[in-house]
């Protein structure tokens, strides 16, 4: 190295031309660039020498003047064209006379910037530069070519973005999906989400903070999220949508309906067939009815609508509603098992309509007891459409020309008390039930009314006899049972406060109910023997019940073996406990919202158990709303105790809130 020798050094990764000054220690050079502007630079820092004559730094901008008269990317690729072949390497001078037929200072610089910025046809080996094989630099020029595009439609997608920031309407392109799901996936999961680099350079580039909660509020900010996004079910595998291909194959069944399978249908078309539901159901999927036979005897037939007229085991609506193994209830709406226009069109049990069924006919004893019972793939016409409130209103006016739900009420009073006789546990806590609608919330609470009770124990002995049905033919079928609990003692039950606080320390006890293709006896229901059979549209092992029992009432052979079976339930187990998790976030969300829209008012409270007495935190129950939430107090109360409470903090994201009382009872006590 001389002074006043041209280098280019490397500050910073940038490239800059500067004349060597003087030396600094053993190995490191001061160097000047054009502005006059000193650096002191080591031996690493040097990317290049240009020989032949001395310079100074007001020098430079001629210098790189002439430099620039040469640099077109082009050129290279006439050189790399002569030298692939034979695949021949060459030095910064070589390259200046293949190119330019010259070797002076300023075209030997130029060679070299050409060959140091290429990313395509020369790879530097030493201080000589070798073309890259045809087929290299073809896969270099595509991944050149993808990353272009990739470019593009990420600066055209931010663009898109700010329109929809502005309130602008936009066309999201095919292209921006990819984007947009990374968006989505980041603010559902966090940084377990994949694909998260992909949105947090949406975020960086859109100069926002690197969080789940600024993707949140972007995707809220671009009206693609509701402020109150499902994110428990969007971090969940349940399907939202259905698949284009399972909405077809669900179309071409109601307007092509395949042949039925059971062409001996039992005609029970002459039977008043009352339809009990909320006011919201859509999917209908069960009826009531009773006759009384030629020796006086009532025969209760419960009517379950039958999708396997419209669906058969393995095809593409079976797997879809397999996959998704129940229909899931949000106060926002349902996510149905089976597309929406089937479900509650053809599969449903429509009043005035023909329906096809598989009907349970059931006489019970004086007691209470199945004393016969039949099952039939049947044709019926649903006389009634009811809600709970009509039938609870009938019953108590009633109504003369409806004798036959009078009876039906009637037996299911005698069915649930022979139930009791053989240890049922009923456990009865307020149930506040949320739906939202137009963004407003509403709460009802469910009454343990007569008629709620009355389809329960309809349903409940469908259950039954299917469950015998199964038994007595050996067909395996998903049986439920439940363990006998171990409850409190009749002392210890007697020393809580009657009502709530018991049935709540009882509730504790139950152990879950189990599944299995081996019948045993269900502790809650207090039956030897049970399986869920009444809601096939709804839940996807009541259908299995449905396929089973069908084929072998035809003399079929059963569309699945036991191992078959038992294959079935475990996954669809898995998939019914997550939706059922969905359900309960999703339904805590809406409650804890409520009350932080209705933080100034105050609430009746009855203190239900302890969760850690210790700690004085309590689980309180808000009477006029039927919800259940932790409270910890700060006075000495007990179970049972009822007071005033309202709302301090409330966080529906994060699932916090907290309560106090309205009056300091402690203090009132000490001042009395």
């Amino acid at each position: 190295m001389e002074k006043g020798r041209l280098i280019e050094v490397r500050l910073h990764g940038e490239r800059r031309l500067t004349v060597a000054e003087r030396p600094e220690g053993k190995t490191k050079w001061v160097v000047q660039d054009e502005r006059g502007q000193s650096y002191t630079v080591n031996p690493q820092q040097i990317s290049y020498e240009v020989t032949g004559q001395s310079y100074q730094p007001k020098d430079i901008p001629k210098f790189r003047q002439e430099v620039e008269l040469y640099l077109d990317p082009s050129s290279l690729e006439i050189a790399w064209e002569i030298l692939v072949e034979d695949g021949t390497s060459v030095s910064v001078g070589e390259m200046a006379m293949l190119l330019f037929s010259e070797q002076s200072a300023s075209v030997c610089y130029a060679a070299y910037y050409l060959l140091s910025e290429d990313k395509l046809y020369f790879k530097q080996k030493g201080d000589r530069y070798e073309p890259r094989s045809r087929n290299l630099v073809e896969e270099l020029k595509h991944q050149l070519q993808v990353a272009g595009q990739r470019k593009r439609e990420s600066e055209e997608f931010l663009v898109r973005v700010q329109q929809a920031l502005s309130g602008e309407p936009v066309e999201w392109q095919s292209s921006d999906r990819t984007r947009l799901e990374a968006l989505e996936k980041f603010a559902s999961l966090g940084e377990e989400a994949s694909g998260r680099s992909v949105a947090q350079e949406t975020l960086v580039a859109l100069e926002r903070t690197n969080t789940p909660q600024a993707a949140f509020d972007l995707l809220v900010q671009m009206g693609l999220w509701s402020t109150h996004e499902n994110l428990f079910l969007r971090r969940s595998q349940i399907p939202v949508n259905f698949a284009t291909k399972v909405l077809e194959v669900a179309q071409q069944r109601i307007e092509f309906p395949p042949p039925d399978a059971d062409t001996n249908r039992l005609d029970l078309t002459h039977l008043k067939v009352y339809t009990v539901d909320d006011e919201s159901t859509r999917e209908i999927d069960d009826g009531l009815s009773c006759e009384t036979m030629a020796d006086g005897r009532k025969k209760l037939w419960v009517h379950i609508a039958d999708p396997t007229r419209w669906v058969m085991p393995g095809d593409e609506l079976d797997l879809e509603a397999r996959r998704r193994s129940t229909t899931l209830y949000l106060p926002t709406g349902m996510i149905p098992m089976f597309p929406p226009d089937l479900a509650t069109g053809p599969m449903s049990l429509v009043q005035g309509k023909i329906c096809t069924a598989l009907s349970f006919g059931i006489v019970l004893d004086e007691d209470g007891a199945v004393q016969e019972y039949s099952i039939h793939a049947s044709i019926i016409k649903p006389t009634y459409r009811l809600t709970y409130e009509d039938v609870d209103e009938m019953l108590e006016l009633a109504v003369p020309a409806e004798p036959e739900l009078a009876a039906i009420a009637s037996l299911a009073q005698r069915r649930e008390k022979w139930r009791r006789s053989q240890g049922a546990i009923g456990i009865h806590l307020p149930e506040g039930l949320i739906k939202v609608e137009d963004d407003e919330i509403y709460i009802h609470v469910l009454e343990d009314s007569a008629s709620r009770q009355m389809v329960a124990e309809m349903m409940i002995v469908a259950g039954e006899v299917a469950a015998r049905y199964g038994q007595a033919h050996q067909i395996p079928l998903p049986f439920r049972s439940q363990p006998q609990p171990e409850l409190p003692s009749e002392e210890e039950l007697l020393q809580l406060p009657a009502g709530w606080v018991r049935a709540a320390a009882m509730r504790r006890c139950m152990p879950r109910s189990e599944m299995s293709i081996i019948p045993a006896r269900h502790a809650g229901l207090g039956l030897q023997i049970y399986t869920q059979v009444t809601s096939p549209i709804r839940r996807y092992t009541d259908l299995l019940t449905h396929f089973q029992i069908k084929a072998h009432l035809r003399g079929e052979q059963l569309p699945f073996s036991a191992e078959e079976m038992k294959e079935v339930m475990m996954s669809v187990t898995a998939v019914s406990q997550e939706a059922s998790l969905v359900e309960r976030q999703t339904h805590r969300y809406w409650a804890l919202e409520y009350l932080r829209r209705n933080s100034d008012r105050v609430w009746q409270a009855l203190l239900l158990r302890w969760l850690r007495e210790d700690d004085r935190l309590g689980l309180i129950l808000l009477e006029d709303l039927g919800l259940e939430l932790p409270m910890v107090f700060r006075r000495s109360v007990y179970l049972g105790d009822r007071m005033e409470v309202r709302v301090t903090h409330v966080d529906p994201r994060q699932d916090a809130i907290k309560f106090q009382e309205t009056v300091d009872r402690a203090a009132q006590t000490a001042v009395s």
